[in-house]
């Protein structure tokens, strides 16, 4: 029953509700600037839900999974894929990286290396031990040549 729960949108959530809450009701005067900080917003915004729908078309293009924990049917490389390994949960940490800076809340700045470790730990690692296994050779070479994040 707990186990749909431990998918990296549910720790993204619990993030952005935390930074939401902290610039809420403990903005403790601090505050990032005005305008420049919610065009920065946008941007990361933008940019981390751009990266994951982009993933999730070449997923798909190439008929394979993308839910965590399960294994891959197909290896993808191409697309968003030849530039990170990982562009679902890049942008995730970019997605809350905007978030913090539209809320304001500068105390919640921490959070957003916090899920990035925590994505890496809970996720990326599995993904790749179960890649590794599987695709041996070919995810070694792709490995050599394509970066975990950017």
């Amino acid at each position: 029953m707990v186990k749909w729960l431990d998918i990296p949108q549910v720790w993204v959530l619990a993030a952005a509700i935390a930074a939401w809450a902290q610039a809420r009701f403990f903005p403790m005067g601090l505050s990032f600037g005005g305008a420049w900080a919610d065009f920065l917003a946008g941007i990361l915004v933008g940019g981390g839900v751009l990266l994951m729908v982009l993933a999730l078309v070449e997923m798909r293009k190439h008929r394979t999974t993308a839910i965590p924990h399960r294994d891959a049917d197909a290896m993808v490389t191409s697309g968003i894929f030849s530039r990170s390994r990982n562009p679902i949960y890049l942008g995730d940490v970019l997605l809350l990286a905007g978030l913090v800076l539209w809320f304001d809340a500068v105390l919640a700045l921490p959070l957003v290396p916090l899920l990035l470790w925590l994505l890496e730990k809970r996720f990326v690692l599995p993904e790749e031990n179960r890649l590794r296994l599987k695709f041996r050779a070919n995810y070694a070479r792709y490995c050599q040549k394509t970066r975990r994040w950017i």
